[in-house]
């Protein structure tokens, strides 16, 4: 009897031991996530139903080619010339000029945050009252005839003396990606407001077919660094959005065949992030940006998160690269960056959505120690997925 009952302890004891080295499961994760992020999501969404629409006919620019609807923002990097304050600006990489008009960005990201907010309260209580008011910042944006905004991007990151807009303001747009994931987020929304929805729709299909055949999308598109990433990730989002399938494989295909051979080195960094004068900011934002694509685009049938190149890129290789300074940042090997150094790293979603995808629980207690709600707007500007809720099932 003393015999079976010790051989049954040490059972027991391996059993436990193998138990404890399994990793946390992604539901588990998931639902630590929404523990987490309850008390911020619910204060943010009662500051989300105190606030009326502003869209981009809110405030003008002088210097905006455009009209009252268009969309009109200008080149971060760009400075007047001491020489002669009438010529061409000129470039200062990485050095953010506060005079240029960024109001209609800034806009863009409020209502990027009332939405996320939101539609994230929703999901956590299924209380009505938060999809209701999300739906009337929306069709303040897309459908009022007096505060709509065009489709279209004709006038971003301008620069002044040399140009009236530029495919690279394309990157503007990534803050409408919370906007249309929480509307997908908000179970019943389309029973709720059939006309609003269908209204919105209409806004992304045409904004799609802009972005996917004008020549300033087409720039985007083939940018080689992570202008190209934000291409594909806001271009699937919207895609997802409006049931636009064919653009969806493209945008996979594109990532598995372009993205991720072509930018990412064989240890998982980004060389051309690196090379920058902000080289940690930008080897994070174009990692989250990669993350969120997987995010977007990965279903039964193809699991981006899986996908490996002959060579052995992956997403997973990636945040693998860049997980230590994620965790230490004083460990980070190559310089500076120029500006906004202290404020990184925050709650980044790669890690948030890595730590689902491969059910790692040192990503998931990084992201969770993390900054969730910064402050600083040059950090805002570059963190498109605020709400990771509104993004996991």
């Amino acid at each position: 009897m003393e015999v079976y009952d010790r051989s049954r302890s040490i059972a027991l004891t391996i059993v436990l031991s193998v138990f404890l080295l399994i990793p946390c499961s992604a539901q588990h994760i998931q639902k630590e996530i929404a523990t987490v992020l309850r008390e911020q999501v619910l204060k943010d969404a009662l500051w989300a139903l105190e606030q009326q629409p502003i869209t981009v006919t809110a405030q003008s620019s002088g210097r905006s080619k455009g009209g009252r609807h268009d969309f009109f923002s200008e080149g971060d990097y760009w400075w007047s010339n001491p020489v002669s304050a009438d010529s061409p600006y000129i470039q200062r990489d990485g050095m953010t000029n506060p005079d240029n008009f960024v109001a209609h960005r800034l806009a863009m990201i409020r209502f990027s945050r009332i939405v996320g907010a939101l539609s994230s309260a929703y999901k956590l209580t299924g209380d009505k009252k938060y999809m209701r008011h999300a739906i009337v910042h929306c069709r303040a944006w897309f459908m009022d005839t007096t505060t709509r905004m065009n489709p279209n991007l004709l006038f971003a990151q301008a620069i002044k003396g040399r140009h009236t807009g530029r495919g690279i303001g394309i990157i503007d747009t990534i803050h409408f990606m919370e906007v249309v994931q929480g509307l997908m987020a908000m179970a019943g929304v389309e029973l709720y407001d059939k006309e609003a929805i269908a209204g919105i729709k209409s806004w992304f299909e045409q904004y799609l077919q802009w972005l996917t055949t004008h020549q300033y999308g087409k720039d985007e598109m083939n940018a080689v660094n992570n202008h190209g990433t934000c291409w594909v990730m806001q271009v699937a989002c919207f895609a997802k959005f409006t049931g636009n399938q064919k653009i969806m494989d493209f945008c996979r295909d594109r990532y598995k065949n372009v993205l991720l051979p072509n930018q990412m080195a064989a240890d998982g960094s980004f060389p051309q992030e690196l090379r920058r004068t902000k080289p940690y900011g930008y080897s994070i934002f174009n990692l989250d940006a990669m993350a969120t694509i997987c995010q977007i685009l990965s279903d039964d049938k193809d699991n981006l998160w899986t996908y490996t190149t002959s060579d052995g890129r992956s997403l997973k290789k990636g945040i693998e690269y860049m997980y230590p300074y994620l965790a230490d940042k004083s460990k980070w090997p190559l310089k500076k960056d120029v500006m906004y150094w202290d404020e990184w790293p925050v709650a980044q979603p790669a890690l948030a959505f890595g730590a689902i995808a491969y059910s790692n629980k040192d990503w998931f207690n990084t992201w969770k120690r993390l900054e969730h709600s910064p402050a600083i707007e040059e950090v805002i500007r570059n963190l498109p997925v605020r709400y990771p809720l509104i993004w996991i099932q």
